[in-house]
């Protein structure tokens, strides 16, 4: 089979995820194509890809009606269905999980969007969803909110894998870099096994341009304008040398490697374009590095495919010159910490928004099953 674009990427050091998953993608042996040919090696899914995935088609009809004998109850229907999608994708990512020394071939499963500020309640439904779905390529996603925090370290202590998300900020990034760190300090001096356990840390990418560029057509000046379309790869490069600082060569973590624990890696996620004046591939082509996740949308895969230029890593060395964008921004009278604060809020209750559609489509779902 000739070698795509996206396997070049891969090739780069580059996992590529895919942002979706429905029953239609695994049980029609789509996501097994898309492992063959797209180089696609992880899986992730939200409350919204559940609502899309629930809303079209009949895959899930004979499923429903065989539910609607034990429970009428949506939000208990929703997780019979969607913990099964969960683990037939595992199952299908397996040979991707044993190929890569457990590195790839994994699939995320969020906590409930209303748990965002509950440490308890996150950490509980967390080790419940692991033991649910009972598969060692699974991730449970946690949002970084504070109350995360504490949710992330306590997990990856109890050897739980955890894909973090919704990160923004470099602030915030460095104290989920923490909260793994401790985690795996906790589990190892309980006993606990590190290599086993995995983490990726989500950063959010095309979100931060949308926010920013909104406030630089509100400043307007020849000089605000200039730096549209800018600030989500330079967050990124800026995240990716944090990263650099703490796993490849850091004291700490090299203090921990006899015990065999994983790097966190980072992970680039909501890297769909928005702006239809952008290339279509740039939160892909600008943002190639070793030892990272970039989790992309339907067209994002296609449009790499088709036309995307891999030229090499695009992101180790370019902290400095991110920085001076960061101060670029300022200067022209972006609040960054302010965006970054406001793209979290928002983003907790963008996804909080599609649970409330998602409970909709299940119970419009269990309608139609009674007819």
């Amino acid at each position: 089979m000739a070698k795509s674009r996206l396997h070049e990427l891969a090739a780069r050091g580059q996992s590529i995820w895919f942002d979706t998953l429905s029953r239609d993608l695994v049980h029609s042996g789509e996501l097994k194509r898309m492992m063959d040919e797209d180089a696609v090696t992880g899986v992730t899914s939200n409350p919204t890809i559940f609502q899309k995935a629930l809303s079209s088609g009949s895959a899930y009809d004979e499923d429903m009606k065989k539910l609607l004998g034990q429970t009428d109850d949506p939000e208990q229907i929703f997780f019979s269905l969607a913990l099964q999608d969960i683990r037939d994708a595992c199952d299908v990512l397996k040979p991707a999980f044993d190929a890569s020394g457990g590195v790839d071939g994994f699939v995320s499963m969020e906590v409930l969007p209303g748990l965002a500020y509950d440490t308890e309640g996150t950490f509980a439904q967390a080790q419940w969803i692991s033991k649910e779905v009972e598969r060692p390529n699974l991730y449970v996603k946690i949002p970084a909110t504070m109350a995360g925090l504490p949710a992330i370290e306590d997990s990856i202590a109890h050897g739980t894998s955890i894909n973090i998300t919704l990160i923004f900020s470099l602030e915030r990034y460095k104290a989920v870099v923490e909260a793994y760190l401790r985690g795996l300090e906790r589990l190892i001096a309980g006993g606990g096994d590190p290599s086993k356990v995995a983490s990726v840390a989500s950063f959010f990418v095309s979100r931060v341009d949308t926010e920013v560029d909104k406030r630089l057509e509100k400043i307007g000046s020849e000089e605000a304008l200039a730096l549209r379309g800018k600030a989500g790869v330079a967050n990124a490069r800026l995240a990716y040398a944090a990263y650099e600082e703490v796993f490849v060569g850091g004291s700490r973590y090299e203090a921990l490697k006899a015990d065999g624990p994983r790097v966190q890696r980072p992970l680039w996620a909501s890297t769909g374009v928005k702006n239809p004046e952008y290339s279509d591939t740039l939160y892909v082509t600008e943002l190639v590095a070793p030892n990272t996740v970039n989790t992309m949308p339907e067209k994002t895969i296609d449009a790499v495919a088709d036309h995307g230029v891999i030229a090499g890593d695009a992101v180790t060395g370019k902290a400095e010159e991110s920085q001076a964008l960061f101060d670029e921004l300022a200067a022209v009278g972006i609040d960054l910490p302010d965006v970054l604060k406001v793209l979290e809020d928002e983003g907790v209750e963008k996804f909080d928004k599609s649970w409330l559609e998602l409970l909709d489509a299940t119970q419009a779902q269990l309608d139609a099953a009674k007819k």
